[in-house]
């Protein structure tokens, strides 16, 4: 969804979601930091890992946010951020979430909202690593629901 920090902002606050922390993942090198990712050479993405209590909130209604919150027909961008490290992807971590999330994905092709096709691409999720302490809910602790473009 691009910066990492937007997207624990549009999922922080749902009903059902315990906790969301903000990293990386998707990439070579071990325990990066934020300064390793932004060299573009680590080939992890700004992600947010999101607990949350399907009794509450289902994953499909997660996924409708992911869709609704960025631009997924942009490659390797959202707004003034650009690199591989912003791609849209969704990390799935069973076979269900992997099938709702193309399902998804299909369902909004399909529907004609995008002129271009969409780009987010679906992957299983490897290494979750947590990002340095100043960015967890760093919008948050600025009073800020969403980044200033």
């Amino acid at each position: 969804m691009g910066c990492f920090w937007h997207s624990q902002e549009a999922f922080r606050p749902l009903k059902g979601v315990i906790s969301t922390t903000v990293g990386f993942m998707g990439g070579t090198k071990e325990n990066p930091s934020y300064e390793d990712v932004l060299t573009h050479t680590t080939g992890h993405v700004e992600v947010v890992h999101i607990e949350f209590d399907p009794e509450q909130i289902t994953y499909e209604e997660l996924l409708k946010v992911f869709w609704e919150k960025h631009d997924p027909t942009q490659l390797d961008r959202q707004g003034p951020d650009i690199g591989e490290n912003y791609r849209s992807v969704i990390f799935y971590h069973s076979p269900e979430q992997k099938s709702a999330a193309e399902k998804s994905k299909e369902k909004l092709q399909k529907s004609g909202k995008y002129d271009k096709p969409i780009v987010t691409v679906i992957e299983p999720a490897s290494r979750f690593y947590k990002a340095e302490e100043y960015h967890q809910k760093y919008l948050a602790k600025r009073g800020l629901s969403t980044c200033p473009i």
